[in-house]
């Protein structure tokens, strides 16, 4: 493989999982409705997935993909491909850097405890996230100052965005 090429599918392998047990078609086109395949995870473990209806893009470039697991209805959202440059994306957090917070989980932000400027301990309340019913806190690990809130009250995040931007001490 030529570097370049190799490059892009770790990345995409590190987002999207294990894709190599996806016959060709179906991972360059997708499915279609009414499309079936049979999927090897592993020696003597198939898991059929038939692909029902695929739902309209919503704002923010997802839509809505109703299909069967081995005969049990399920639903997933995924990016509409057509869409993908005209949506906004929120800014990942770079790892292992200590300036950036990043979202532990997926969900909405439903509090914001802190401002640009504010000076934050180890410790401090910089912001909560909600999903499920559930309120998940998110607090500073350095001391510092925070130089940006990247994300507001209402605002959706995936798992690794950037929430805030710290000036660590």
């Amino acid at each position: 493989m030529y570097p370049k090429v190799f490059a892009d599918y770790v990345t995409h392998r590190r987002h999207n999982g294990p894709v190599h047990v996806l016959d060709t078609p179906t991972f360059l086109y997708g499915m279609k409705p009414g499309d079936e395949i049979a999927v090897e995870i592993e020696k003597g473990k198939t898991l059929v997935v038939q692909c029902l209806v695929i739902g309209e893009p919503d704002a923010e470039g997802q839509v809505k993909v109703f299909y069967e697991l081995n005969g049990q209805p399920r639903t997933a959202k995924v990016p509409y491909r057509a869409m993908a440059d005209a949506v906004p994306k929120h800014p990942k957090a770079e790892p292992g850097n200590p300036a950036h917070v990043a979202a532990p989980m997926p969900g909405m932000v439903s509090s914001v405890a802190v401002k640009a400027g504010q000076k934050v301990r180890a410790g401090d309340l910089l912001l909560v996230l909600e999903a499920m019913k559930m309120e998940t806190a998110v607090h500073v690990e350095h001391d510092g100052t925070v130089e940006e809130v990247v994300t507001g009250i209402g605002t959706q995040v995936d798992a690794k965005d950037l929430m805030v931007r710290l000036a660590v001490a």
